[in-house]
């Protein structure tokens, strides 16, 4: 697989907690933050993906009124609590 170099500036800090972090891991800093941007990017893409999906759902009129969500509500707030058997 190739790889290619990329250079960010990053806050004193942040690098420090990203040292500590891979020394306690036991791995290059370069390892850390290659997994980080890895789930950052898959986080960013599963988001993208169900805004997609709601969006469609949206234009296809699977929505609810606002008075009709708000009457549930409502019925929520005046229904008795269910004691928790712990």
């Amino acid at each position: 697989m190739r790889s290619r170099v990329v250079t960010a500036h990053i806050p004193d800090q942040l690098a420090r907690r990203l040292d500590g972090l891979a020394e306690r891991l036991e791995r290059p800093r370069g390892w850390v933050v290659k997994e980080a941007i890895e789930g950052y990017l898959a986080l960013d893409e599963e988001r993208h993906r169900q805004t997609l999906a709601a969006l469609a759902e949206v234009d296809a009129g699977a929505t609810i009124d606002h008075a009709e969500v708000r009457a549930w509500a409502g019925g929520l707030a005046a229904s008795p609590r269910r004691k928790s058997r712990r």
